[in-house]
């Protein structure tokens, strides 16, 4: 059984001198040409066997980049069964390559089919094959009662959870901004994941129940920080979302640890980007992640010795 899940995060980031999170989300329409099939038509196999190839090469690419990946469940689950399979497969892969793995799936319900969700998520993999992700991201709307089996199980087992707080997307102050007393929404959420993680620190001083707050909010996520001083973030919206290294610096501590950055399409399509298309060829999409993610990690880590 593994240990602490926050004590092997930070030893990831510590190891590898890296913050970078790499989002696997992959998309057919956005896949180099070069895969598409002999008669151009995408069936649930051909994209299966894409998909396979493409998110393998990027994910050994990246593995000296990078210390998490973070795969997107939906992407896989809409080609079940043969998506399942390969999601196993690849999770398997990436902690054979020493990568923290995220499932990101948002899971939330109440009692038995929270509980059920939770089991989905770690239960289903046959740990024998290392196929169980590190954590898992979960929606807190229905809170504790949708929140506290994925908590439990994932203890259980020396995994984490990382709870929406403050999402990157642009329509979530809708409701994470309302007010409620003095404090928006996503402070009440983030005094809940503060309490539910307060019990679970490792050796590290951080805990495995960890938020999700976003790089497109940096005034929150320096606020978010300060109230919650032992919780991981995994913080999205780095790159195509418009967040940059000086945006995420509000998430780590003055020892540059406690959070992780993610990026996904930044990333995993920079072939097609500018300053990168020019470089690699669409045969070489598994070397343009490699550089991007390496421009990210050191992009970062030249903020944090700056600020």
């Amino acid at each position: 059984m593994p240990g602490h899940f926050a004590d092997r995060l930070m030893a990831a980031i510590r190891e590898k001198d890296s913050r970078v999170c790499v989002g696997i989300d992959p998309v057919p329409d956005l896949l180099p040409r070069i895969m598409l099939p002999p008669n151009g038509r995408w069936t649930e196999q051909a994209i299966s066997e894409a998909f396979d190839e493409f998110c393998s090469r990027i994910i050994r690419s990246v593995a000296d980049h990078a210390a998490v990946v973070k795969l997107n469940s939906a992407f896989f689950e809409a080609l079940s069964p043969l998506g399942v399979g390969l999601l196993d497969s690849l999770i398997s892969l990436s902690a054979d390559l020493g990568l923290v793995t995220i499932l990101d799936a948002k899971r939330s319900d109440i009692g038995s089919t929270a509980a059920a969700y939770a089991r989905a998520v770690f239960g289903r993999y046959p740990a024998q094959q290392g196929a169980v992700p590190d954590a898992v991201t979960v929606n807190p709307y229905l809170g504790g009662d949708g929140v506290l089996p994925f908590i439990t199980e994932a203890e259980d087992l020396g995994r984490g959870a990382f709870i929406l707080v403050r999402t990157s997307n642009p329509s979530a102050a809708e409701l994470q901004d309302l007010k409620a007393g003095t404090w928006p929404i996503y402070r009440h959420v983030a005094e809940l994941v503060k309490r539910w993680g307060a019990e679970r620190c490792g050796e590290s001083g951080w805990s495995s129940v960890g938020a999700v707050v976003g790089a497109t909010w940096p005034r929150q996520l320096a606020e978010l920080r300060e109230a919650m001083p032992n919780t991981p973030f995994l913080v999205p919206g780095y790159g195509a979302q418009g967040g940059a290294a000086q945006d995420v610096l509000p998430a780590f501590d003055a020892d540059g640890l406690g959070a992780i950055v993610n990026s996904s399409r930044g990333i995993i399509y920079a072939y097609d980007r500018e300053g990168y298309a020019d470089r690699f060829g669409p045969d070489e999409y598994d070397l343009a992640a490699a550089a991007a993610a390496e421009e990210m990690r050191l992009a970062i880590n030249e903020a944090l010795v700056g600020r």
